[in-house]
């Protein structure tokens, strides 16, 4: 513990004592006190996107769904911040229907709504995003949070196909 040193001096008639407190325990208490706080405490925890994976599934063979074109809606992500969606299938798929809009979230918004609405079978109506080679991330997460504002559940992530490809290379030259 603290130790205090006491010496007298005399001057005159009083005598006056000088106290010297010894503080170096107190380092020694002070680093205890710090070493507890920080085992103690708690750090914040970093901010994820949830992607929503689906389960497990124990059978070999699951259900697949034929999803038609008027049942999804394809979005691809380009380079320079440009982002393009269609519902065509292979022998549909023109330049003219490859259309491009902005990361808008009102935009991607009323697009997929206007596709949902078109539907045929609306239960299994899916979103699937492309990013392309030349995309960035920053581009995906806003497309990520752009499906999460629309409130659609299902929605995949796949490559761009090379009949995909062929038909945006030529809008972007």
């Amino acid at each position: 513990m603290a130790e205090v040193i006491t010496q007298e001096k005399s001057k005159g008639k009083q005598n006056k004592k000088l106290i010297k407190i010894d503080m170096t325990p107190m380092v020694d208490l002070n680093f205890l006190l710090l070493m507890f706080f920080m085992f103690t405490s708690s750090f914040s925890k970093p901010n994820v996107m949830d992607l929503g994976l689906p389960a497990k599934n124990d059978d070999p063979y699951p259900t697949n769904y034929n999803i038609d074109e008027k049942n999804q809606i394809t979005f691809i992500i380009g380079e320079n911040n440009r982002i393009f969606y269609h519902q065509s299938n292979e022998n549909d798929l023109t330049e003219a229907g490859l259309k491009e809009t902005d990361y808008s979230g009102v935009n991607v918004s009323k697009i997929i709504s206007k596709a949902y609405e078109n539907a045929p079978k609306k239960e299994i109506f899916t979103i699937i995003v492309k990013p392309t080679d030349d995309a960035n991330y920053k581009n995906f997460v806003d497309m990520m949070d752009n499906i999460s504002i629309s409130k659609k559940e299902r929605y995949g992530i796949s490559d761009i196909k090379p009949w995909e490809k062929k038909v945006y290379e030529n809008v972007i030259k």
